[in-house]
């Protein structure tokens, strides 16, 4: 059975036939609608963890608690993507998108009124497995309503900024909350959007779907489960707590039933997840692309906001306002990069970015223990610029080089790169960062062991157990070096990845021509679709 020819192919093809659909009013303003709740999903990450210790303090929860409180929330996201993704493949992607919207608003009023942490972690899950049918079927959404590429670039930019703005608005938001409000405020702020989406959903946004979906496996659902949620909570706890059994375990476990699944999608004809999908060169190149960078978003953004945090003695909401202008900047140059694209290359656009991240990591190397902010803003702003193409255009890569009808299945593939390569970014790096800081460690001599232990397991314990110790200025100062020196080593280490970035996205997308320029219609009528064999 053949795939359907891929959605870059049609819309080319339609353009040089002068019969490419463009989109109007109705889908810009549903493009609106579609931003607002992508914007949400973010903001609930970060507004979470600002409102961590207030939630502590009134549920009385413990230090495990608290991690599943922010947690569980990714964890039932990364592994509901991909049945989610199907799902709306087969149901339609707005009934997914308005009964996560639904649900999204009911788990968010329980989790403002839990009384109890277990309470509130069984919220912030339910809450996860709504945020899971967001991406994915607003990605389809956005693929199905701008057909025109031009038109289409434009509005995957403004869905990748939606993404950024909740980034930077999600620690403003949880400020200006948690001040006068009591903790639950920051999860009601999600009833009126999606209230929203809610009203104006039927009317502006059109409903897609594949009419020749069979039923859902449920076999595969179980084992797509098994396969992502024990990987994603290996990583993390590994690169919480280092080595351990368990995490392991955890890990060995999703990768056995990671084969499983992929044995059986290859076995059944209603296969959850078409690995034919992976044969598309484009797609599965932006795919690697997603993951690659958000590993490195990930890694670094862990260990530079750890750096201001203890070496530099910055607040948390202070480091938040730091990371604007950054963050502004990956906005504005990563739709430049759209733009770019649509005249050059996107290898080239790609591979040039990855040449100003690498200047902006080389920069990080030069920051020192005490200073300005000066160069490690200068540093990070130029990593930010060089990570926003492939920020932007990842996605955008994807969603184009998919069979309409798989459309669902693409966006939840590029959704759970980006979790899996956060989740790998914040564990290695963080394993490159440690190893670095306990190497170069010296704990004087006449430090109290409890101290000594703590100083010696994370810089967080020698900032917090040095004062009122007799060698507690030595230690904090050589705490500090040694994490600057770990800063140093995680920033040249990145630089590999980049590399690895630049070498990917010229092999895979060396004969991708610019996105907005249609091939010639004698090329069009020459060449063949490209179509993998189920």
């Amino acid at each position: 059975m053949e795939v359907a020819r891929s959605f870059d192919e049609r819309t080319r093809m339609s353009a040089v036939a002068g019969t490419a659909p463009r989109a109007g009013r109705r889908e810009w303003a549903g493009l609106v609608m579609l931003c607002l709740p992508t914007m949400l999903a973010t903001v609930d990450i970060n507004v979470t963890l600002l409102a961590l210790p207030h939630i502590a303090k009134d549920l009385g929860s413990s230090d495990i608690q608290q991690l599943w409180i922010t947690d569980v929330y990714g964890f039932v996201i990364a592994s509901f993507l991909i049945t989610m993704g199907t799902l709306g493949d087969r149901i339609g992607r707005r009934r997914v998108l308005l009964a996560g919207a639904a649900l999204f608003i009911v788990a968010s009023v329980l989790a403002a009124t839990a009384g109890s942490t277990g309470a509130l972690i069984a919220s912030r899950a339910v809450i996860g497995l709504a945020g899971a049918t967001l991406m994915p079927s607003v990605l389809a959404i956005i693929t199905d309503m701008f057909r025109d590429p031009k038109q289409l670039s434009i509005a995957m930019g403004a869905w990748g900024s939606s993404i950024m703005l909740g980034l930077i608005g999600g620690p403003i938001v949880g400020g200006l909350l948690l001040g006068p409000f009591y903790w639950g405020s920051v999860f009601l702020i999600a009833i009126p959007v999606m209230a929203v989406l809610l009203i104006t959903g039927p009317f502006l946004i059109p409903e897609s779907r594949n009419p020749d979906a069979r039923r859902l496996d449920l076999v595969s659902v179980v084992l797509s489960l098994g396969m992502i949620m024990p990987v994603v909570y290996g990583i993390k706890e590994l690169s919480r707590d280092g080595w351990a059994v368990l995490p392991v375990v955890a890990i060995v476990v999703g990768v056995v039933l990671g084969a499983v699944f992929v044995r059986r999608q290859r076995s059944i004809t209603n296969p959850l997840l078409d690995l034919n999908l992976f044969g598309i060169r484009s797609l599965s190149t932006g795919l690697a692309l997603g993951l690659l960078v958000a590993m490195i978003t990930g890694g670094t953004g862990l260990t530079v906001t750890l750096f201001m945090q203890m070496v530099r003695g910055i607040t948390p909401v202070h480091v938040a306002l730091w990371l604007i202008a950054p963050s502004i900047a990956m906005v504005v140059f990563g739709n430049m990069a759209l733009g770019m694209s649509q005249k050059i290359r996107p290898a080239v656009v790609l591979a040039a970015g990855s040449v100003v991240a690498i200047a902006g990591l080389l920069v990080l190397t030069q920051v020192s223990v005490h200073g300005g902010m000066g160069v490690l803003l200068t540093g990070l702003i130029l990593v930010y610029v060089g990570a926003s193409p492939v920020g932007m255009m990842n996605s955008f890569l994807v969603m184009q080089a998919a069979p309409p009808d798989k459309a669902g299945s693409a966006g939840s593939l590029s959704s759970t790169s980006g979790e899996l390569g956060a989740a790998l970014g914040v564990a290695v790096f963080g394993v490159v960062g440690t190893s670095v800081y306990r190497h170069e460690l010296d704990v004087p001599s006449g430090t109290p062991g409890p101290v000594a232990d703590a100083a010696n397991s994370s810089i967080a314990g020698a900032v917090y157990g040095a004062p009122g110790t007799p060698t507690g200025p030595a230690l904090l100062d050589s705490a500090e070096k040694a994490f600057t020196s770990g800063l140093h080593v995680v920033a040249l280490s990145t630089i590999v990845l980049y590399i690895a970035l630049a070498a990917i996205a010229y092999i895979g997308l060396r004969d991708l021509p610019p996105t907005g320029t249609p091939e010639p219609a004698a090329d069009a009528e020459a060449e063949p679709a490209e179509q993998p064999t189920a």
